[in-house]
């Protein structure tokens, strides 16, 4: 708790929001957009070849492939 106070002690001295995590709600939209194909196999367009070849290997070790 002692580090959580101190992060907020200077967001408030810097006055920023120091809890405003952009890159944690990124994952959130990126992890959305990859669920179907993760959960139902869907094809999702615009994926480069390391997503869609981890897609691959996790739908493989879930017996899903």
């Amino acid at each position: 708790a002692l580090y959580e106070h101190k992060v907020f002690v200077q967001g408030a001295v810097w006055n920023i929001d120091s809890f405003d995590q952009w890159g944690v709600e990124l994952g959130k939209v990126l992890a959305r957009r990859i669920e179907p194909a993760l959960t139902e196999g869907a094809e999702v367009p615009g994926l480069d070849a390391s997503t869609k070849a981890l897609v691959a290997r996790y739908r493989e070790l879930r017996g899903r492939s």
